[in-house]
């Protein structure tokens, strides 16, 4: 596909340069003691490396602005979070909608203003929901001004590795979706340059979204002639972080202590002990060090392409178990002691056992009695009643089935094959057309939590995925050959109609050919619960899960509306 180049953003990929690593020491960080300009926030203090602007920004002043100016009659400035470089970042509210949003601004005489319009414009034809959304871009009164989401219920990676190192699952989470959607991205054109731990959101939903796609490097005038390795060794870096609480060079940044002086790049399972190896060989891969690695056996890794496919090689990490509290222990309540309203007892001072209520042994009592015992004599007088009459017309019934003549081939009597639930050993998502749409969410389909799902993207026109798409689905390993007979797919939306069909695969390959897989059988829903059943059960190791039919959902926190579907939970019975 070709690359869209724009003035704020070089894309070739020419991965043989020298890393990045090996400039370190040419660097340097916003928010450390080199920069005196003021940012007042902690997120956007991140490394200007592989920086190329020739111009001085501070001679452009910023436009001075306060709290409660309106732009373009809509978007009410609310809090300024950066000021740096002749720019400013604000928290803003859109009037119109009713959303908080993000404005960045800056002067339209500023020498990057060109360069950020052109960025945040193609950064908006992306359209990718992992990454933070450019809702506008404007130049208007001698200002341009940039648009984009705001998300109030996510978290910077900068404070989540205050508290400190990231579990190994959430870590494993993290540059799976951030590689993804880097991946995604430069196949469009489009590079990051500023990939800090201040770009990196983690939603309440436990997703991963990446923000200032291209337009950070923009408006700091930042470009690269590597930006493929330069992301890449990025996220190698995020993952260096999450794993050790520590920056991967020598100087601290982004709250975070950096490496011992002139030790050099040493992998994280040497810095702090526990750290998983795979994940420790991958950060050093991403980081490239002059092609070494931590075990020196691997290539290094310098595209986000090759970083998904050095992940997608390694054993799956599994998320924790749910710790098991225990409940407390049972207290038995004044009232259930039978002392409700009255004071407590003085210690030391036994208390009586109330008498037990005597029979009932009043006329009315004895009168209740006897009218029990009839209504159980006649009930079951009643019971016996039928029960003979019924022996006596099954033995009818057989009297006339014996004179019936069988061949010993009747397949309804007892002999039917049971129902078995087959246990899925592991899932990646099938994408043969290159293009996944949450590959690192397969597991949740099966996790035995239904409030965890993985989704498809939303689509503009349907409920048939084609011709944007053929289908989108997941292929699953059942751990060794079984008969397959039937599926349970457990959906998050309904409405109009969601179609699936299962194959029997050859592998958990993603790049497989549909054409080469055994159909199973099919299935259509309008609920949120599909059933496919196949006439004859088929055997395999390998089942894919394909939709290519989506109903039209609503607007939510992760896309707008569309077409669009999600699976919750599969099973399979053989």
């Amino acid at each position: 596909m070709a690359e869209r180049s724009t003035a704020a953003v070089d894309v070739a990929d020419s991965s043989g340069d020298e890393p990045l690593t090996a400039k370190a020491d040419q660097s340097t960080a916003d928010g450390v003691a080199q920069n005196r300009e003021r940012d007042t926030d902690s997120s956007e203090s991140e490394e200007t490396q592989g920086s190329g602007e020739n111009e001085n920004p501070g001679r452009t002043s910023p436009p001075e602005l306060h709290s409660g100016h309106k732009l373009a009659r809509r978007y009410r400035l609310e809090e300024c979070v950066t000021r740096l470089d002749g720019f400013s970042s604000w928290r803003a509210v859109d009037e119109k909608l009713r959303r908080a949003v993000g404005v960045h601004l800056l002067p339209a005489d500023h020498p990057r203003a060109r360069s950020v319009l052109a960025a945040a414009r193609s950064s908006a034809l992306l359209g990718d929901p992992r990454f933070v959304q450019v809702l506008d871009a404007v130049e208007e009164n001698d200002l341009v001004y940039v648009v984009h989401e705001w998300l109030p219920d996510a978290t910077e990676l900068t404070a989540l590795l205050a508290a400190g190192p990231l579990e190994v699952h959430e870590a494993y989470q993290m540059v799976s979706q951030v590689s993804q959607a880097m991946a995604a991205a430069h196949r469009e054109g489009l590079a990051h340059l500023k990939l800090t731990p201040g770009a990196v959101l983690r939603t309440s939903s436990g997703q991963w979204r990446i923000r200032g796609l291209a337009v950070n490097a923009a408006l700091r005038g930042i470009t690269s002639d590597t930006p493929q390795r330069t992301d890449t060794e990025a996220i190698g870096a995020l993952l260096y972080a999450t794993l050790t609480q520590r920056w991967p060079y020598e100087d601290d940044a982004y709250g975070l202590s950096g490496l011992p002086k002139g030790v050099g790049l040493i992998a994280p399972d040497q810095v702090r002990a526990g750290v998983h190896r795979g994940l420790s060989e991958l950060a050093m891969r991403a980081l490239v060090n002059d092609g070494a690695t931590a075990s020196r056996q691997e290539p290094p890794c310098t595209t986000p392409e090759e970083l998904v496919k050095a992940i997608g090689e390694m054993p799956r990490i599994r998320p924790p178990e749910p710790a098991f509290t225990a409940p407390p222990e049972y207290q038995r309540t004044t009232y259930q002691q039978g002392n409700y309203g009255r004071p407590a007892p003085h210690p030391g001072v036994g208390q009586p056992m109330p008498a037990p209520l005597p029979p009932l042994q009043t006329r009315t009592g004895k009168a209740l009695k006897w009218a029990v015992s009839a209504l159980l004599i006649a009930a079951l007088g009643l019971g016996s009643w039928q029960l003979a009459d019924a022996l006596m017309d099954h033995g009818k019934s057989d009297e006339t089935d014996n004179t019936r003549t069988t061949d010993g081939n009747d397949k309804s009597g007892g002999n039917a094959k049971p129902v078995k639930p087959l246990t899925i050993q592991d899932a990646q998502e099938y994408y043969p057309d290159g293009k996944p749409q949450h590959a690192g969410d397969a597991d949740l389909t099966y996790d035995k939590d239904s409030s965890t799902y993985w989704r498809t993207y939303s689509y503009r026109g349907g409920p048939k995925l084609a011709p944007f798409k053929q289908g989108v689905g997941i292929v699953y390993d059942l751990g060794s050959e079984q008969d397959v007979s039937a599926a349970s797919i457990g959906l998050y939306y309904t409405g109009d109609h969601t179609t699936a069909t299962l194959y029997a695969a050859d592998s958990l390959s993603s790049s497989a050919s549909l054409g080469s897989m055994t159909k199973i059988a099919s299935g259509t829903t309008k609920t949120k619960d599909l059933k496919i059943s196949a006439k004859k059960a088929v055997k395999t190791r390998y089942v894919l899960v394909w939709i290519t039919a989506v109903p039209n959902a609503s607007g939510d926190q992760f896309s707008g509306a569309g077409y669009k579907q999600a699976i919750t939970d599969v099973k399979f019975t053989g």
